[in-house]
């Protein structure tokens, strides 16, 4: 059985990770979204579209399906090695064939060396895809750590070189090609996992019969997901793109790096006491509730801050952005207590749950898509907030019968969460309308914010604070315990 510490040390390294290296890649993009046009980042956008879908076929549910087995061996990892890279050999051959289409149809000739170069990014992808998995399932997020920090310095130090020497877009395709690049060589030699010369068909289907089903879910999410994309990178001027991408960009960033830490870590704790299911309830009860305090906070005041935060980072060429980044923070907030029942519904072996929610979930996304577009630009991005809100309901209800765990005791324990963050945003809201430089005004925001939260939680002594706290107080503990050790022994 995976013991609490290890899956607590996990996750803070998973945190560690995610935290380090994103916050790099931030300070990369902030640099670069001030050298490079809005128009530029809108070209990339149009073929990550492509990209995404392309690595979704790769994976297959099939790294997901390497976690979820109790006992996969180097030959079920050798195996979906082998099927990934086979199957990026083939799209990229279509993507390079295709790419005449691609820039015919956005009506811009640079979309073709653009796609056919940043493709070959896909043979990194499947590599370290299974790389990755083994890192899950074995919980080395240690080693996750330096590959990633490693990765994001060697690559945004390239895009930001070619940025300043006038590369244009090329810095952007040059950053994302050494980031995989980078990170498949550091994993190489970081993790003692090497693949073996050997196929098991056997292996294959057995994998592929849970992860069939994961994988029609998944690309029904990116199909569904970078469909938005498409339309408005041909409807639309590619800079209506890059504003509509950076918007979701920030708050994405704060709600994937906590909650996608957390949830790495889940997945493979989860399976591993699947058969244990009121442990399952309540390691998922405490991540809902210690996920949500921290990102509501952070989302409510990004959300305030939105404009002051654009003109101080990224210049007012960026402005645009702002009301997508204020529409995407309340989009994210109904995120994390979703993908908490996601994680345990997979690990616990029901992927053909999944499958059905996510297809129940589309034909309810379809719709709202179609009214939407038939709007503006805006009303899309509203409708991913209404999407994401009747998706608390469709995703939550399996884990009624699952793991007694309703939707009405689920939305109690983050009801104090949203709650506390939406008096915080209240509180700090009349900061922005101060005529102060943008850096002091999220200063302040960000000071008053804080003590605010933290005050209000602890007068109320919530669930999510309390073990919070406690869970940083043993570790202090426990770290000051063996430094004193250690000076003894000295």
């Amino acid at each position: 059985m995976i013991q609490k510490q290890k899956i607590v040390h996990s996750f803070l390294w998973k945190l560690l990770e995610r935290f380090s290296s994103q916050t790099i890649s931030l300070l990369v993009t902030i640099l670069l979204a001030r050298i490079l046009m809005p128009s530029e980042y809108g070209i990339i956008a149009i073929i990550v579209v492509f990209i995404d879908l392309a690595n979704v076929i790769i994976d297959g549910g099939l790294n997901t399906a390497l976690i979820q087995k109790k006992k996969a061996d180097d030959l079920d990892f050798s195996t979906i090695l082998y099927v990934s890279l086979g199957l990026a050999a083939v799209l990229y051959v279509i993507l390079f064939f295709s790419a005449p289409w691609i820039a015919a149809f956005y009506d811009n000739a640079l979309l073709t060396p653009v796609v056919r170069v940043l493709s070959t990014i896909l043979f990194f992808n499947s590599f370290n895809a299974i790389q990755r998995a083994y890192i899950a399932k074995h919980m080395l997020f240690d080693k996750l750590f330096y590959c990633s920090l490693g990765a994001t310095i060697v690559s945004g130090g390239i895009g930001i070189f070619m940025a300043n020497e006038g590369y244009g877009v090329w810095a952007l395709v040059a950053q994302q090609i050494t980031n995989q690049m980078a990170t498949t060589l550091i994993m190489w030699f970081t993790i003692k996992w090497r693949p073996i010369w050997a196929f098991s068909l056997e292996r294959f289907k057995g994998l592929f019969d849970f992860g069939w089903k994961i994988f029609l879910a998944n690309l029904i999410v990116v199909v569904y997901e970078d469909i938005r994309s498409l339309i408005i990178g041909r409807v639309y001027q590619p800079a209506t793109l890059a504003f509509f991408d950076r918007g979701k960009q920030f708050p994405n960033l704060i709600m994937t790096n906590i909650n996608i830490s957390l949830q790495a870590v889940l997945l493979p704790a989860f399976a591993d006491i699947q058969d244990e299911r009121e442990k399952v309830k309540l390691m998922m009860k405490r991540s809902i509730e210690v996920t949500h305090f921290v990102i509501m906070p952070i989302l409510m005041g990004l959300l305030v801050a939105a404009k002051p935060f654009v003109v101080l980072l990224l210049t007012e060429k960026w402005l645009g952005a702002v009301p997508f980044i204020q529409i995407f923070c309340v989009a994210f907030m109904l995120m994390p207590i979703q993908s908490s029942n996601m994680s345990a519904i997979k690990a616990l072996g029901y992927s053909d749950i999944i499958l059905k929610i996510e297809g129940v979930k589309k034909v309810i996304e379809a719709i709202i898509l179609v009214v939407s577009f038939l709007i503006d630009v805006y009303a899309v991005a509203w409708g991913i907030v209404l999407y994401n809100a009747i998706c608390i309901i469709v995703n939550l209800y399996p884990c009624r019968k699952i793991l007694n765990y309703g939707v009405v005791e689920q939305l109690k324990d983050v009801t104090a969460p949203t709650v506390i963050s939406v008096i915080m945003g209240a509180s700090i809201y009349w900061i922005s309308w101060m005529n102060y430089h943008p850096a002091l005004l999220l200063f302040a925001q960000m000071l008053i914010g804080t003590i605010v939260y933290i005050t209000l939680h602890a007068v109320m002594k919530t669930t999510g604070f309390i073990y919070t706290k406690d869970l940083l107080l043993k570790r202090v503990h426990r770290r000051n315990f063996v430094y004193q050790e250690n000076k003894t022994d000295k």
